[in-house]
């Protein structure tokens, strides 16, 4: 009974530390999405800090592959040392995705605000060039998003861009992709796009927010379960005799 109970708790754990592994390559691999995504917009918030979840969760998936290595080696070698350093490191690590979360919380609900105060500034800076970057931000963001204007596509009429341009039209990344030869004129309203980019923006933010949230959450649980083995383990190898037995036998074998 004893013997299985600790091959169990050490077979949970060996596969506590592949999915460890994986689970490094998953938060890198969200953390590389959201400076990515952030980048294409970040012409519409200009709070840097909202960076810093994205940072510490690609801090933890890099240090998650440390641990995985740490719990292999000391789960196989049945070292208490490593299963403390293994334990100790996993708790950290838990302590740090708990912060990402409540700063994924709290940056999440600042975008609106943050994304509210700049936008009606980038738009006024909207040249309508490819080399400058306001201009392109635009671009994407209206192509991408399939909007145009901070509310309408009649945003447009009170931008310096508009006025100095004297052509009655918006930009052509306001076109609806299914209308062919479309200019952006004002006079066919029906061939652009008729909801508002703030409204979206915001949204695209949250949502990419939301996916470091659940992914810390995620992780962390699985992270508790390692923790919790770690602890089984190393309890049963000073206490339990059929463990230090299994040891002895493994050792003279």
């Amino acid at each position: 009974m004893g013997q299985c109970g600790v091959i169990s708790s050490k077979t949970v754990l060996v596969f506590l530390n592949l999915i460890f592994w994986a689970a490094a390559g998953i938060l890198c691999y969200i953390g590389a999405y959201v400076f990515i995504t952030y980048d294409d917009y970040d012409h519409f918030f200009e709070d840097i800090y909202t960076f810093i979840p994205a940072m510490v969760i690609i801090a933890v998936g890099t240090l998650l592959f440390v641990i995985g290595f740490i719990g292999c080696c000391a789960t196989i070698r049945e070292s208490r040392c490593g299963l403390v350093t293994f334990s100790a490191v996993l708790l950290l690590v838990f302590a740090t995705e708990v912060v990402v979360v409540v700063l994924g919380y709290i940056y999440r609900a600042k975008v609106e605000a943050v994304v509210n105060h700049s936008i009606q500034k980038v738009y006024n800076e909207y040249k309508g060039t490819n080399t400058d970057a306001p201009s392109r931000a635009i671009d994407y963001v209206q192509r991408q998003l399939h909007c145009c204007g901070i509310h309408n596509y009649s945003d447009w009429m009170n931008t310096r861009w508009f006025i100095e341009s004297k052509n009655n039209s918006v930009p052509v990344s306001c076109c609806k992709p299914s209308i062919s030869n479309c200019t952006g004129t004002l006079m066919r309203p029906g061939d652009l796009y008729p909801e508002g980019c703030e409204v979206l923006v915001v949204k695209k933010l949250k949502d990419i927010m939301l996916y470091v949230i659940l992914a810390a959450l995620t992780f962390a649980a699985i992270q508790m379960l390692g923790l919790l083995c770690a602890c089984v383990v190393l309890c049963r190898r000073g206490h339990d005799p059929a463990y230090e037995l299994l040891i002895s036998t493994g050792i003279d074998a």
